[in-house]
């Protein structure tokens, strides 16, 4: 999950907020202090050259991990990660990579080893950066050093959640890295959860990161297909898209099936959106979920993601082909 690049994978948002997810994925829109440990707190002036990527070896380093969860998503206690769970996973061979500045703990990721298509997996369960560090582009980092450790353990594929109506979180996971999905999870943390990011249900995109694959290595070398993407989506009528409204309008369901490709915008910025008419937002909930329901029961994947398509407020949109994930990325 990752919190928006707030980073957080964890709810999703990226902040892998990328429970499940984030890379995240999200960022939020407002600023939270970085808490320095004789209570202070400050603005980071650090450099991304001053900030270094390591594992998290020691019950110490682990032990910092809850007040990074804590400021990122404002969960409650009972949804932190436990110091004991976490302290079994790392003895258990799985990956905890964090950034620090110094030694003050600012960001992390962790991710758990799963089974899916017969094969071993890492689950990238959460991601978090301080939000005085997001700019250091520390969640790419991060997300860079569990593919090496992944690798090195001869594992081809890692997977996690994110909120699909983060568009900032979509961008960071389809454009700068190269993930694709075929799978979309209806509340899969529950109607809500004690985190502030979560009050309009935990629908999640659960995304395939194929470690080794050409696309892979071409986004994080810089390579996307944005223009290619915002040529096909000028082809597309939405299935979903913005009414002169705001709100969501549905397209016939039948006639966007029977294509080849299919589009499906999104907010661009759905907190501010949950700021202030959640029943908006919650619109937006419902009609994306249908889209993308009943786009992956009829064989389409989700490929590609861009931001701004109207302009640098408009909305963004998700790029839909039919094909399956081997068909789409032939390593996986």
């Amino acid at each position: 999950m990752h919190p928006w690049y707030p980073l957080a994978e964890r709810r999703g948002e990226w902040g892998n907020r990328f429970r499940g997810g984030a890379f995240v994925a999200m960022q939020l829109t407002r600023s939270y202090p970085v808490a320095i440990h004789d209570g202070s707190t400050m603005t980071s002036r650090a450099s991304a050259q001053q900030i270094h990527i390591r594992d998290l070896k020691t019950i110490d380093d682990l032990s910092r991990l809850r007040a990074v969860e804590k400021e990122v998503w404002g969960m409650a206690d009972d949804d932190a990660l436990p110091l004991t769970l976490a302290i079994a996973c790392k003895a258990a061979g799985n990956i905890f990579v964090g950034a620090f500045d110094q030694d003050h703990l600012v960001g992390f990721a962790f991710g758990f080893l799963g089974r899916e298509h017969g094969q071993t997996t890492i689950h990238s369960h959460m991601l978090a950066v301080l939000d005085a560090y997001r700019h250091l582009d520390l969640g790419s980092r991060l997300k860079q050093a569990q593919r090496e450790r992944a690798m090195a353990m001869g594992i081809h594929e890692m997977t996690w959640t994110y909120d699909p109506l983060q568009s900032r979180n979509a961008h960071f996971n389809f454009a700068k890295l190269g993930v694709v999905s075929d799978n979309y999870k209806v509340d899969f943390y529950g109607p809500e959860t004690s985190s502030m990011l979560h009050r309009n249900g935990t629908d999640r995109l659960w995304v395939r990161w194929i470690l080794n694959s050409r696309r892979v290595r071409d986004r994080i070398a810089g390579k996307n297909s944005r223009v290619e993407t915002l040529d096909a989506l000028k082809l597309l009528a939405p299935l979903v898209r913005f009414d002169p409204n705001g709100k969501p309008a549905r397209a016939d369901l039948a006639e966007s099936l029977s294509r080849q490709r299919i589009s499906i915008e999104v907010p661009g910025e759905i907190l501010e959106v949950e700021r202030t008419d959640m029943p908006l937002a919650r619109e937006w909930r419902e009609a994306t979920r249908w889209a993308f329901r009943e786009s992956l029961k009829a064989g389409f994947v989700v490929s590609e993601f861009t931001r701004s398509i109207r302009g640098q407020q408009g909305p963004g949109a998700y790029l839909l082909q039919r094909a399956t994930v081997n068909e789409l990325i032939p390593e996986a």
